[in-house]
């Protein structure tokens, strides 16, 4: 048996024994169900996309990411039954993105759309594609076909609501974010705290942190220990001062999701709280699992771009880091990152060019604006280093980067 089979193996197996446990989560219960649905009938191959979808869910859910791999293995046996089927090719896609392989979801998408001019999710796919590519304009194109094909539909709100955070209306996001979720069914609770927790999010963009805290404590009784949540809720303690209780908000969620972004955020928790040594320790791990993972789409490059800028004082390698980004995605993130890394370098007409291109976008952050403010007055702009100073002040985070 080859790995992928036996993780899917371990898999089905586990969680069909879980399905008369009490407590199973929504996307638990889709395996189950699915599982029931393929001993019934083995040789249909709908019940095994059903199964792939179910496992992307989980995945979601655990932030772990064999859940796709067994996903890939219920999808290649439904190809296998029904070549080229279509659900099976939107799932596909699904799985691309999941994985980060935002180039490759995009051509999928793209052909996709020309068997299905007129499928919302494969629109969909287009958005989050796009978006994550930094190509906005054909993201919010796809967005309106959503909405102008179903309007209203769920999977079209939530993701207008993430461009328009993009583009700089925070309020209008956060209506949008509303509307998803008094949409989305009370059984669907991971679904419910992903919504709620990025209500939060925008609360915290907004600078309400009392109203962020309220909804992130509602994320957490809807779908206890939440790896989103959990991140966001510690974000908001150390905005607070509150660094012990954010160190172990940070702990908990790296025992969840043990990825190296959340080993990053654990190394600066450390870093804020004054526990250097720790900081030190976390921070070389960190390095070590985000090396590892650099080949892969599915990395933490940015953050790695970061500890070489500002805590290993390393700027060349931060440079090469952020130019692997820079040369297949150019989303705000990736543009930030790549301009800090110029900037270290010493580099800062440059840096401007990238941060200015970011912040057209029209993204209210913190970080960003205080990258443009340092980048600004290194090249003796004062005044637009106070402009953006001001922005900042606006935003009210009390946080630095």
């Amino acid at each position: 048996m080859n790995k992928i089979a036996a993780l899917s193996f371990f898999f089905l197996t586990a969680l069909a024994l879980a399905e008369s446990a009490p407590g199973l989560s929504p996307a638990e219960r889709s395996v189950a169900n699915a599982n029931k649905a393929i001993a019934a009938k083995p040789r249909e191959y709908g019940p095994y996309n059903q199964l792939a979808i179910a496992l992307s869910r989980r995945a979601r859910e655990t932030s772990d990411p064999t859940f796709y791999a067994a996903a890939e293995d219920a999808l290649k046996r439904s190809f296998e039954l029904s070549p080229g089927n279509l659900e099976a090719e939107k799932i596909r896609v699904w799985l691309a993105l999941g994985r980060h392989e935002f180039p490759d979801a995009l051509k999928a998408a793209q052909a996709l759309q020309e068997k299905a001019p007129n499928d919302v999710l494969v629109y969909g796919f287009l958005v989050d594609a796009n978006a994550e590519l930094g190509n906005y304009a054909e993201a919010e194109n796809a967005a309106q076909r959503m909405l102008d094909l179903h309007p209203g539909n769920l999977p079209a709100l939530t993701r207008a609501a993430y461009l328009r955070e993009l583009f700089g209306d925070i309020d209008g996001a956060f209506e949008l974010m509303d509307m998803a979720y008094q949409a989305t069914p009370v059984a669907e609770t991971e679904d419910r705290a992903w919504i709620v927790t990025q209500m939060a999010h925008l609360k915290m963009a907004a600078g309400d942190t009392q109203a962020a805290g309220r909804l992130l404590q509602q994320a957490l009784q809807l779908f206890p220990r939440y790896h989103y949540a959990l991140s966001n809720l510690a974000k908001i303690r150390q905005m607070q001062g509150r660094f012990t209780e954010a160190i172990r908000l940070l702990q908990q969620l790296y025992a969840e999701a043990p990825h190296a972004e959340n080993l990053y955020l654990l190394a600066e928790g450390f870093e804020k709280a004054g526990q250097t040594e720790d900081a030190q320790a976390a921070f070389a791990e960190f390095e070590r699992k985000s090396l590892k993972e650099a080949v892969m789409k599915d990395n933490s490059s940015r953050e790695l771009v970061f500890y070489y800028a500002d805590h290993a004082n390393e700027p060349a390698k931060a440079l090469e880091i952020a130019q692997q980004e820079r040369a297949w995605r150019h989303d705000v993130y990736t543009l930030d990152a790549y301009a800090w890394a110029l900037h270290v370098n010493r580099r800062d007409q440059e840096a401007r060019k990238q941060i200015e291109t970011a912040l057209a976008v029209g993204l209210r952050d913190f970080k960003l604006f205080q990258h443009a403010a340092v980048i600004a007055a290194s090249l003796g702009d004062q005044q637009r280093s106070d402009l953006y100073k001001e922005e900042m002040v606006q935003l009210n985070r009390g946080e630095s980067h």
